[in-house]
């Protein structure tokens, strides 16, 4: 039936559409999904449901009768700026096992920077055979902006290694064995007992920018940073600068403003900075496209809709 066919929307020029479109047929063989070029007019006419991945805002406007869209990646801040003022209902992915993800790569760079992976690096460099001081995971304090569901996985991942974890939200949170703040008054007194700053906060008009000169300076001496967020959270030429005068001692920076990181950014050849490619929890195609279907059995069955977007905060 046209009703039920439910098209799969990307960016342009986007490489992996048919191995979604694919993915996403296995997880739901009652639908019809097809990609957005493969539909009918009939049935870009009755449409109500798309799945998409940071479409073009213009295919969408070619569905008349579109109620909501389910995105397959956790951040929708780019589909949010994409569609203005919409009445559109959003609905971001929620999987567990991106929480998963995420919680072994902050846990894998937590500990490059504990056990002080870079200096050993540099001393290999300049054939320095030099033990390093160690100190316990338990006199270590990791923070995390943003308790998420992202943030709650990788503070339990943490705590299992042994280090002492705060976390920072907008709104009151309470985690177990978790020191919590929230708000912008609470902010730096969870940045004074900080050594490792890792930042999962959703990019909204609030966090663009909020590591800022005055942020990082309320940080101690010596203090390292992690972006697993978005680039814009951070401003660049105030990181640069704290990293130039030693006040943070190394970055882990995953994302970045603009991407792929071209190679005349200065990123590239600092000694305190370790670049990656938007690599530390990429979404997981099975997973997701489970999540995805049972969403949608859901909404066939009872017309209501997952927990949906907030405009307003964009997340």
């Amino acid at each position: 039936m046209t009703s039920h066919v439910i098209p799969f929307l990307a960016a342009p020029g986007y490489a992996h559409i048919q191995v979604w479109v694919e993915a996403l047929q296995k997880a739901m063989p009652d639908e019809r999904i097809l990609a957005f070029d493969a539909m009918s007019e009939e049935a870009k006419a009755t449409c109500k449901v798309a799945i998409v991945a940071n479409p073009n805002p213009d295919q969408l406007k070619q569905l008349p009768q579109l109620q909501w869209v389910h995105s397959v990646w956790a951040g929708v801040e780019r589909l949010v700026a994409d569609l203005g003022n919409t009445e559109l209902k959003i609905v971001r992915l929620i999987d567990p096992q991106l929480a998963s993800t995420m919680a072994e790569a902050v846990l894998t760079w937590a500990l490059y920077l504990h056990r002080e992976i870079p200096a050993y690096a540099r001393q290999q460099a300049q054939e320095l055979w030099q033990p390093r001081t160690y100190t316990r995971a338990q006199q270590r304090t990791v923070s995390l902006l943003g308790l998420g569901a992202l943030g709650e996985a990788a503070a339990q991942s943490l705590l299992r290694a042994g280090f002492k974890v705060c976390g920072w939200s907008r709104s009151e949170k309470s985690v177990p064995d978790i020191e919590c703040f929230d708000g912008e008054n609470e902010l730096p007194a969870m940045l004074a007992k900080t050594n490792i700053l890792v930042c999962l906060l959703p990019l909204t008009p609030d966090t663009t920018g909020l590591i800022n000169a005055r942020v990082l300076a309320q940080l101690p001496q010596g203090a390292s940073v992690i972006n697993f967020a978005r680039g814009a959270v951070i401003n660049d030429e105030d990181l640069h600068a704290a990293l130039d005068n030693g006040h943070i001692s190394h970055a882990v920076l995953d994302v970045f403003e603009t991407e792929p990181l071209p190679v005349s950014e200065w990123h590239w050849q600092h000694p305190h900075v370790s670049v990656l490619p938007h690599c530390a929890a990429p979404t997981d195609r099975v997973t997701a496209s489970l999540i995805v279907a049972e969403n949608i059995r859901r909404y066939r069955n009872s017309g209501e809709l997952p927990q949906t977007v907030d405009i307003v905060r964009g997340y």
